[in-house]
């Protein structure tokens, strides 16, 4: 890195130095620390007004986009209906609990076996603070939250390739990396050459920062010390009368660490979306669906699969059928539609639209990823190890392990999310049956908490790709395919409009799919009020 820096350096490079070492984290406390930072704006929620007398939409699905936009339209005037494809309200908003049962493609049904108050939410788990779209709805319908710990430095980080498949503490791996790139960046930093670009007060402020953040010594240094061991933990914690003297850990060499790549699951809680405080609803992500379907009622019809979408200029008509009772195809109709569907299924059933958002539509693909949650005879991770919630990462196919963040210290079983996958490790879980999926989740497990062995107890297990209704996680767009299609996807195509996380810069979170669905009913309001 030190034969990196320039001759001479400003603080635009500085910053852009220390970024691409460390981090965006730590690029932010640089910037902090010389009052460089700044905090970003949102925009609230819509209020329409003037609808048209008797105007009327049409909406196909009910997850979040569309029980938004019913719920908005409906406020303002109009008449409004919803075509659900299952038997409840919610979408990827979904909670398994105890006595569920579910059937994926293929034909693989699970009747879930968890106990009572215990769930895996196989879709979305967290809402970060900031996706204030999304809690506005919960405080209007009364959804009661609870924090979801995302970060917990007791929690591991583990690679079956370092540290002879030893998991490691998250908080050690984070103190010996900050602590080495402290070191590295304060030797970089006491270089003559940065004198004049860099002024002298502003460098003394940066190392004083950097040796607060990397816990060095008086020499700048990253080594075995108490103010180290603070961070990373000690051999013997202090404590009191005789028992009192804390004895201080060794780091990790930089080299042994720096191979180990652990160092990349330790920035995953530094990312904007995922940064504390998080929520999750009391019993579950489902319990928003839930709320939103009570509060619309008989606006929804459930048990209606969509196949085919017709529009001319007095209105769209959606064919259907009812996939309990059968029979002959049914029809609704409405002035307006806003069309929910996942692009994955909509892109397989007939639609009167222009070129455009059929190209669209076709274009884009849906990202694979599974989940696999575990009950065990006892919260052992608690009673065991001291991890009360947070998320432990590994190199193995099931990427992850997150640990309950509610009944702490409640005696008897507690569910894990034992896996949640994407990309390859994905596409191989998908693979599996459900059972297979379990089977290779605890035998992952196991090899991070031995426990595993003698605790586990019962699974339920999702993989995305295998779910009918939706056929992959979320919309996957490059950078190509936004440039080439995003703008049509969102346009008014006659008397629809697409609503949904695919319609938004935000895939994959529910703050998307409100987001996108305010645009997309705001925009269609004024249409109809324009009478065009």
């Amino acid at each position: 890195m030190l034969d990196d820096i320039p001759a001479a350096i400003n603080r635009r490079t500085l910053f852009s130095m220390i970024g691409k070492t460390a981090g965006v984290a730590v690029m932010y406390q640089a910037m902090a620390s010389l009052a460089y930072a700044a905090e970003s704006t949102y925009k609230g929620p819509i209020a329409l007004s003037g609808a048209p007398r008797g105007a009327s939409v049409l909406i196909l699905g009910s997850g979040l986009a569309g029980m938004v936009a019913a719920y908005e339209l409906r406020k303002a005037g109009y008449k409004v209906q919803i075509l659900e494809y299952q038997n409840r309200s919610g979408g990827r908003n979904w909670s398994l609990y105890g006595g569920d049962v579910y059937t994926e493609l293929g034909g693989f049904t699970q009747n879930v076996a968890f106990d009572k108050g215990l769930y895996l939410n196989p879709g979305p788990w967290r809402i970060p603070h900031h996706h204030k779209g999304l809690l506005h709805y919960c405080k209007l319908l009364g959804v009661r939250l609870e924090p979801f710990i995302q970060l917990n430095y007791n929690a591991y980080v583990h690679s079956t390739q370092a540290f002879g498949g030893k998991p490691q503490r998250y908080r050690t791996i984070e103190a010996d990396f900050d602590g080495y790139v402290a070191e590295l960046l304060a030797k970089s930093v006491q270089q003559e050459k940065l004198d004049r670009p860099v002024t002298k007060e502003d460098r003394e402020i940066l190392l004083q920062a950097l040796r607060q953040w990397g816990a060095l010594d008086k020499n700048y240094a990253y080594v075995k010390s108490l103010e180290s061991s603070d961070r990373r933990g000690y051999d013997h914690p202090p404590g009191g009368g005789l028992d009192a003297v804390p004895t201080p850990t060794d780091p990790l060499s930089l080299e042994d660490m720096v191979r180990s790549r652990l160092w990349r699951a330790i920035g995953a809680s530094k990312a904007y979306d995922v940064q504390q405080t998080m929520f999750q609803p009391v019993g579950g992500m489902g319990m928003i669906g839930k709320a939103f379907g009570k509060e619309l009622g008989e606006v929804i019809r459930y048990n209606s699969k969509v196949t085919e979408i017709r529009q001319d200029k007095r209105g769209v008509t959606a064919s259907f059928i009812d996939t309990v009772k059968g029979g002959a195809v049914q029809t609704a109709h409405a002035d307006w539609c806003v069309c929910t569907i996942p692009a994955s299924v909509l892109s397989q059933i007939p639609i009167d639209v222009g070129a455009p958002m059929q190209a669209a539509i076709d274009a884009l693909p849906y990202s694979a990823s599974a989940k696999v949650g575990l009950q065990m005879k006892r919260r052992f991770w608690e009673e065991d190890e001291s991890i009360y919630g947070g998320i432990t990462y590994t190199d193995q196919p099931n990427s992850i392990i997150s640990y309950p963040s509610t009944d702490f210290f409640k005696p008897g079983k507690g569910v894990l999310l034992g896996a949640y996958t994407f990309g390859p490790n994905a596409v191989e879980y998908t693979a599996m049956t459900p059972e297979q999926r379990i089977a290779k989740s605890v035998e992952y497990g196991a090899n991070i908490h031995p426990q595993y062995r003698t605790e586990f107890e019962t699974g339920a297990t999702v993989a995305w790709h295998r779910v009918p209704w939706t056929l992959g996680c979320a919309g996957s767009w490059t950078e190509r395919t936004r440039a080439a299609h995003y703008n049509d996807m969102c346009a008014i195509d006659g008397r629809i409009v697409m609503a949904g996380e695919h319609v938004s810069m935000i895939p994959a979170w529910q703050e998307g799919a409100v987001l996108s669905s305010l645009n997309a009913i705001e925009r269609l309001h004024q249409r109809a009020v324009q009478g065009s």
